[in-house]
């Protein structure tokens, strides 16, 4: 098994699944999570030498394009193809985004910076929930969107990043009642989530402080988001629709004062 996957199996359910930011991370983890659960997905990302590494470790039931989110002709000749290839679609999952939450002081904050975090990481699920919602209204399909903890709390210097995510879960709730009933939608709010490569991990562990500050008693996994979007994106979850679901071990729930 590679370190990468999550353990492919090749069988396959005949649901599609498309999860943007796929290469690396958390929209990584996602995707293998799912094809060991049968489904055919296809990852998306902007690095398209990784993503199609990727893709071709996760076996067959993978498969890679390269999509900007933020580009409404790349998202619709994404969907296109991704159509043109197995001539549906069950499942979106909008992982993609400009991750680095922090930029610098308000009163220098660039503006082109802003308007490139919101786009990606607002505009894009909105491009993307757009252009898939008549395939996945025509499967009973759903939609799962990645956003953050930063969307209800924040440090300073972060005002772009914080703006992108808590928009994605106002977003959230309004596709859900959108689409529905034939589509739902729903957002998963991660907090600390290793997210390194896994010989990175390895090479640098985390702290044993870094995980006893977390009331579960350590910091997250990529796994931990994964299997919060397979359930969401499964039958099971067939009466949730514009919820957020937060994966952060407690800590959003947890009172902090300095002594």
């Amino acid at each position: 098994m590679n370190e990468w996957t999550v353990g492919a199996t090749g069988v396959h359910n005949g649901r599609v699944a498309l999860v943007t930011g796929a290469a690396r991370g958390i929209g990584l983890a996602i995707a293998a999570w799912l094809v060991t659960e049968g489904w055919q997905v296809v990852l998306t990302d902007v690095d398209r030498q990784r993503g199609a590494a990727v893709a071709d470790v996760l076996g067959e039931n993978a498969s890679f394009i390269a999509m900007d989110v933020s580009s409404e002709p790349q998202v619709v000749d994404g969907v296109a193809e991704v159509l043109g290839m197995f001539g549906r679609l069950d499942a979106l999952v909008c992982n993609a985004a400009v991750a680095d939450p922090h930029n610098t002081v308000l009163e220098s904050l660039d503006l082109s910076h802003w308007n490139r975090v919101l786009a990606v990481n607002l505009s894009g699920p909105m491009l993307l929930a757009k252009h898939c919602a008549p395939y996945l209204r025509a499967h009973g399909g759903s939609i799962v969107n990645l956003s953050s903890t930063r969307a209800r709390q924040s440090e300073p210097d972060s005002e772009a990043y914080a703006a992108s995510k808590g928009g994605l879960l106002a977003l959230t709730h309004a596709l859900a009642m959108s689409l529905g009933p034939e589509v739902r939608v729903n957002a998963v709010s991660p907090g600390w989530i290793d997210a390194r490569d896994p010989s990175v991990r390895r090479a640098e562990p985390l702290s044993d402080a870094d995980h006893a500050q977390h009331p579960a008693g350590r910091v997250g996994t990529v796994e931990d988001v994964a299997a919060a979007v397979a359930w969401l994106l499964s039958k099971n979850a067939g009466f949730v629709t514009g919820q957020e679901f937060v994966v952060d071990g407690g800590m959003s729930k947890k009172m902090i004062y300095v002594d």
